[in-house]
């Protein structure tokens, strides 16, 4: 998400984004982890390697963890059952998938592209708190989520992260 470089008109002035010469830096990666029929926690972090450290304090030692073939996954071997499926081959291999993974991903860009339209840098944990919170829920009523999100509310102090956000920092 994010680090978005405009493109030149012409398209022979235009430089190929896939080079890290021509990328402005920003990128930030959203990592998803899900239990089967339980909570999801989503953080964010510069690349995919960047996310043991927080499978480490998060996971327990005898969870089976199942990733794709990403290199920065490489380091789960270490301290878990690790299973791993190459989606350039197939999306699922003996039943490892990462389908779980895959629907937040699915759920999170169909935000971005359809209701927020942008989502900036300072605020990407939000928005993937936000979707992490939609799909654990998706299969209470909407009514049943409105209160959960009201409840939720009144027993929260003030948020100083959010209170007065649209004023900005002068």
């Amino acid at each position: 998400f994010g680090g978005y470089v405009k493109p030149e008109n012409n398209k022979a002035d235009r430089k190929d984004r896939r080079l890290a010469m021509n990328r402005t830096g920003k990128r930030q990666c959203v990592v998803i982890m899900r239990e089967r029929g339980g909570k999801s926690l989503p953080f964010i972090v510069r690349n995919e390697g960047d996310a043991v450290p927080f499978v480490r304090d998060h996971v327990g030692t005898l969870t089976t963890i199942h990733a794709d073939e990403g290199t920065g996954w490489d380091a789960l071997h270490a301290g878990w059952d690790t299973k791993r499926v190459n989606h350039s081959v197939q999306f699922m291999d003996k039943g490892v998938c990462t389908n779980q993974a895959e629907s937040y991903f699915s759920r999170l860009r169909r935000m971005e592209v359809g209701t927020h339209h942008h989502i900036a840098g300072p605020y990407l944990n939000a928005y993937a708190q936000e979707a992490s919170w939609r799909e654990d829920n998706r299969r209470i009523a909407n009514g049943s989520q409105a209160m959960l999100v009201a409840e939720s509310a009144m027993a929260s102090p003030v948020s100083r992260k959010w209170a007065g956000y649209w004023q900005r920092k002068a």
